[in-house]
């Protein structure tokens, strides 16, 4: 009885092992390989799969998400024999899943020597200068040919990146101090173009100020001499309005005198030739108001044949500064 119960036991774990092998599920995203007695049977997608237990063996679980992986620092020789560290990182994907398990031995380890070895072949053709400004060159020509060489193993390259490309110490202080030359050649350079832009901004400032300072002056001008010809046509008018006589206008030309000869800067003062003129209608004028003068403007008495005229003193001419 005894060992009827543990044949019964035995026959149930054997029944639960069988059904474990059995039924396989897949994760969404995966794939399993099938080999029945060692030899390539079948590809297991996603879900619920029935497989024969003790036959059919799983070889191989390929997840066929993308994957991201980091290859370490390179050392890499330029055109110009320079060594540069270069990082890489690839992104791919397994599109088949029997040719990753069956085509290489370890795609992982193969993607990253032909990185490095096509990397090399890349970089080889380049000056460090190009190395450092072609990164999205380099990023291409590197994705096609890993995309090409990878595709009979079932594994699709998506993308391609150079983390860093780090050159010798002693260039990079020597790129440093280019750089520090080259913002300091363009500050300056800005710098003498702002004072030129200044000093020409000044001069077009002043030069307008200039300009508008003369056309002021010209047009005060204009207009001081528009108000003199006008005082005087003024002037000109009253005068022959009121018909002055020659008396009149001597005695005012007289009264003009003083005020020519006004002024320090006067040091010399020319007596006009009119003056004689003047002063002979002046003359007139006052021996008209003398007592028992003519009325008429003649001279009183006889002249020397009278034998008792009156001499007349000499004219006394104005001062000369």
């Amino acid at each position: 009885m005894d060992a009827i119960i543990i044949v019964l036991i035995i026959l149930v774990v054997l029944v639960f092992i069988a059904l474990i092998k059995t039924i396989q599920v897949i994760p969404q995203a995966s794939a399993a390989i099938v080999e029945r007695f060692g030899r390539y049977t079948r590809t297991l997608s996603a879900g619920l799969n029935i497989v024969v237990p003790f036959i059919d063996t799983i070889r191989n679980r390929v997840d066929l998400r993308e994957q991201v992986v980091p290859f370490p620092p390179q050392p890499v020789i330029t055109q110009d024999n320079l060594v540069v560290n270069i990082d890489t990182v690839i992104y791919y994907q397994v599109t088949d899943a029997r040719a990753a398990t069956y085509e290489v031995a370890s795609y992982i380890q193969a993607i990253e020597q032909l990185t490095v070895t096509t990397l090399r072949n890349i970089i080889g053709g380049m000056d460090l200068e190009r190395t450092l400004t072609s990164r999205e060159e380099i990023n291409a020509a590197l994705r096609g040919v890993l995309d090409e060489a990878t595709g009979k193993w079932g594994i699709r390259v998506n993308r391609v990146e150079l983390k860093a490309i780090e050159p010798p110490t002693s260039i990079q202080d020597s790129m440093e101090k280019q750089m520090r030359a080259d913002r300091d050649k363009r500050a300056a350079i800005l710098q003498a173009e702002g004072v030129r832009q200044s000093a020409i901004l000044t001069a077009e400032g002043e030069k307008q100020s200039s300009i508008l300072r003369a056309e002021g002056e010209a047009k005060s001008a204009a207009l001081r001499a528009e108000g003199e010809a006008q005082a005087i046509r003024t002037v000109f008018e009253s005068i022959h309005a009121g018909d002055p006589d020659q008396k009149l206008l001597s005695y005012q030309y007289l009264q003009m005198l003083p005020k020519i000869a006004e002024g320090d800067a006067n040091k010399l003062w020319i007596v006009p030739s009119e003056i004689g003129d003047a002063l002979k209608g002046l003359g007139g004028a006052l021996d008209g108001f003398r007592p028992g003068g003519n009325a008429g403007g003649g001279t009183g008495g006889s002249g020397n044949s009278g034998g008792t005229g009156t001499t007349k003193a000499p004219r006394e001419q104005p001062p000369i500064d």
